[in-house]
C-alpha cells in the first residue's frame, strides 16, 4: 500500500524553515534582540504553513474522508470532470492556515493522474487525481486556484494502490479542491461545514448504511 510516510514537515518547508532558523540565531546573537523577532515570527507562520501532523483514519466501510483540511462551499450533482456517468461534487476551500497535504478519500488504486491542460474528463482542467477501489467506484480529486501557480506535487504514480487517508499530493498553496464523488452513494458534508484531511467522512460510496470497525 503506497502513501507517503508523515514527516511532521512537508519536505519542500524543510530548506527555507532551516534558513529562516540561522537567520534568527545569526541576528539573536550578533545583532540586537529584536531584529530577531520578524524573522522569529516568519520561522512561526512558515511552521504553520509547512507542517503535516498525522491524522487518525476513521474505519468505515464504504466511506470517503475529507482529502483537505477547510470548509465545504459547495455541494451540487454535475455530469462534468467524472470518468463515468453523473457524480455529486463537494467543493472545498483549503484553510489558508492548514496543512496542505491532500489524501486520498478512500482505498484504491490510481487509474489517472494529470498536471497537464488535459485533465481527466469534460471540462475539467489541470492537477486531478483518478482513483478505483476494488468495487468498481470512482472518484476524482480535483485542484484549483493555485496563489504562486504552482502545480501540486504528487507522492503517487499511476497503478499504484493508495490507502484511505494516505497522503498523495502536496498542493502549494492551492485555494479549491473539487471532490467528485459516486452519484449512488450520499453525501454526509453541507455548504460552510469545516472539514479535517483524512479524518472527516465526506461521503458514503453507496445508500446501504455501512458498518463501522472496531
Amino acid at each position: 500500500m503506497h502513501g507517503r510516510r508523515n514527516p511532521f514537515v512537508a519536505s519542500e518547508g524543510v530548506l527555507p524553515m532551516f534558513l529562516m532558523f540561522v537567520l534568527t540565531v545569526l541576528l539573536a546573537r550578533y545583532s540586537e534582540p529584536w531584529f530577531a523577532l520578524l524573522p522569529a515570527i516568519l520561522l512561526v507562520l512558515m511552521f504553520l504553513l509547512f507542517r503535516d501532523p498525522t491524522r487518525d483514519v476513521p474505519s468505515v466501510a464504504l466511506g470517503l474522508v475529507s482529502p483537505v483540511d477547510g470548509e465545504v462551499v459547495l455541494v451540487e450533482s454535475t455530469d462534468k470532470c467524472v470518468v463515468q456517468g453523473e457524480a455529486y461534487r463537494v467543493r472545498i476551500r483549503i484553510n489558508s492556515l492548514g496543512t496542505y497535504t491532500a489524501r486520498s478519500p478512500m482505498e484504491g488504486q490510481v487509474m489517472n493522474l494529470h498536471s497537464s491542460t488535459e485533465g481527466v474528463g469534460p471540462d475539467c482542467p489541470a492537477n486531478a487525481l483518478w482513483v478505483r477501489n476494488d468495487e468498481g467506484d470512482s472518484i476524482v480529486l480535483q485542484f484549483h486556484g493555485y496563489r504562486l501557480g504552482l502545480a501540486p506535487r504528487s507522492f503517487i504514480k499511476i497503478g499504484e494502490r493508495v490507502g484511505q487517508g494516505h497522503r498523495c499530493a502536496y498542493l502549494r498553496l492551492a485555494q479549491f479542491a473539487d471532490v467528485y464523488l459516486p452519484i449512488a452513494g450520499k453525501v454526509l458534508v453541507e455548504p460552510g461545514q469545516r472539514i479535517t484531511a483524512g479524518s472527516d467522512p465526506v461521503s458514503y460510496t453507496h445508500l446501504t448504511l455501512p458498518t463501522k470497525i472496531v
